[in-house]
């Protein structure tokens, strides 16, 4: 019986991150995991590729979309960092932790839902790493990328599930599969844009932390607060 050949493995997984980036840079939406659930990726710089996320999920276009990326230096040419932020950051990414932050002026808007704030995540999953680095070694910013699901569904926690539900769309390009997703639930959210941090949305990355990390009690959100 022949023995299968890991590095051949590897390199079928790598072509497919490269085609998968080349796509995404194309305007064309890849679905691929992250240790949260499944994302549906597109290009945030382009608003026909993020307008097709929003088309295909049948999302509210007054939700923002969560912009991955696969650093710090990345994430900050899309917001206004700051020392709460890199506080977080040093901590907890890449990982299951998304900051929403207010949006540099000369940042895509696209992505944002029509706030002047912006959701960034640096994801550990290895082949989202590997698709995000690839991208932005492509000229890409960040990748819009929202659960791979329907509006209102359950998010996807393995290929099968993005593909049982959106495998038939036309504008997604392929689903990178990266065996079942280790948390299982979306990213905790942080809001760091107004006076007082908030805690927008639970997750894995439990309050307590977060609040040793900053040195500060997290407020709830408030009718001000980022829609997310």
């Amino acid at each position: 019986m022949p023995q299968s050949d890991p590095d051949a493995a590897l390199n079928v997984v790598h072509a497919g991150v490269r085609e998968a980036a080349q796509a995404l840079r194309q305007g064309q939406l890849v679905g691929f995991p992250t240790e949260t659930v499944y994302g549906l990726g597109a290009d945030a710089s382009q608003a026909e590729a993020v307008a097709a996320i929003y088309r295909v999920k049948g999302r509210p276009t007054g939700h923002p979309l969560i912009v991955h990326v696969s650093s710090v230096r990345a994430a900050q040419g899309w917001a206004q960092w700051s020392d709460a932020a890199q506080r977080l950051a040093d901590l907890f990414w890449p990982g299951p932790l998304t900051l929403i932050l207010p949006r540099r002026a000369d940042a895509p808007a696209w992505a944002c839902g029509g706030q002047t704030t912006v959701g960034l995540r640096c994801p550990a999953h290895p082949i989202a790493q590997a698709l995000l680095q690839q991208f932005e070694a492509m000229g890409g910013q960040g990748v819009a990328a929202p659960s791979a699901n329907r509006f209102g569904r359950i998010s996807p926690t393995t290929a099968a599930h993005v593909r049982a539900d959106l495998g038939q769309i036309e504008a997604l390009h392929s689903i990178l599969d990266g065996g079942s997703a280790e948390v299982g639930v979306e990213s905790t959210i942080v809001d760091l844009s107004g006076a007082q941090p908030a805690l927008l949305r639970p997750g894995r990355i439990r309050q307590e932390a977060i609040e040793a990390a900053l040195g500060s009690t997290l407020c709830a959100p408030s009718a001000a607060s980022p829609q997310v």
